[in-house]
């Protein structure tokens, strides 16, 4: 099968904005750009677990990476449960439910 010059130019085109695309969601989603888990981290996770087991619709694994996004969502400061916070903020808590798939 034969390409004009044209054809050819666009595939390569084409071929270059793909692997530049598949490259840049290998590096973001690479482990490197991961944030580490301090024990306190873990600490606010499990109550927040424990929180909303047997809440309808929340299996472990929803629960769990719900709990995490909240997590993710709050300040390294924070004094309050991830439960309270989520209670003040309602945008955050949706936000999270979706991305859990909660819902």
């Amino acid at each position: 099968m034969e390409f004009s010059s044209g054809d050819r130019t666009k595939q390569g085109r084409f071929m270059k904005k793909f692997a530049c695309a598949v490259l840049s969601a290998l590096a973001l989603t690479s482990p490197a750009f991961a944030q580490k888990m301090t024990s306190d981290d873990i600490k606010w996770i499990n109550q927040c677990i424990s929180d909303n087991k047997g809440e309808e619709g929340g299996t472990p694994a929803i629960i769990r990476a719900y709990c995490i996004c909240m997590n993710e969502k709050m300040d390294d400061d924070e004094t309050r449960s991830v439960t309270q916070w989520e209670k003040a903020n309602p945008e955050a808590r949706q936000d999270c439910e979706k991305q859990a798939g909660w819902k």
